[in-house]
């Protein structure tokens, strides 16, 4: 009876430590799209940290971040033959103390890519100043729970700061064809 319960016992042991290496295991970037020129890469993961952002060009639409925002931009890229990068920026807006996605932007390679201007009626071309940013990286999906708590660690340094963010903005690295945990996502107060 004991050589029967202690492989057992082995074979449970070995399963607790599977599971706790994928508990401590580190989330990785998904690179599926080239980052804009000098565009710095997402992370650190589960923490705030400050960056800094060169100008870019981006074609802009209105909307939540939806698929109707995205399918947009989608063709407008591809008639005006606009290489895919990541991430998709999502400026955010406040609605009863909450954030919510107030349009979508896909960006471009760099600012001699295109030009800026209307491109019918739903998209518009600019070029963004330079910025800093107070950033929180994530793996997952992007539910508002999860952007609550990364405003929270936001929050919380620009107060340790003493600083005012200008804005918030939502930076979305993956597609559709990743799985959704292993998606990036990074919320940032524009602070300069």
């Amino acid at each position: 009876m004991k050589k029967k319960f202690f492989p057992l016992f082995a074979l449970m042991a070995a399963c607790n430590l599977q599971a706790e290496d994928k508990q401590i295991e580190k989330p990785q970037y998904v690179d599926e799209a080239p980052l804009p020129v000098d565009w710095p890469e997402p992370g650190p993961y589960n923490e705030v940290s400050e960056k800094t952002y060169p100008a870019y060009r981006a074609a802009f639409t209105d909307g939540k971040g939806e698929t109707s925002s995205f399918w947009t931009l989608f063709l407008h890229i591809k008639k005006n033959n606009i290489p895919m990068t990541a991430p998709v920026e999502m400026p955010m807006e406040e609605n009863d103390e909450k954030l919510s996605r107030a349009g979508m932007a896909f960006l471009y390679q760099n600012g001699k890519v295109g030009a800026p201007g209307k491109d019918g009626v739903k998209v518009e071309v600019r070029d963004v100043a330079a910025t800093k940013a107070l950033s929180y990286a994530w793996q997952g999906d992007d539910s508002k729970k999860l952007i609550a708590e990364a405003r929270t660690q936001l929050e919380a340094e620009l107060e340790k700061r003493d600083l005012e963010p200008e804005g918030f903005r939502l930076l979305g690295y993956n597609g559709p064809g990743t799985p959704r945990d292993e998606r990036t996502w990074e919320l940032q107060a524009l602070i300069e």
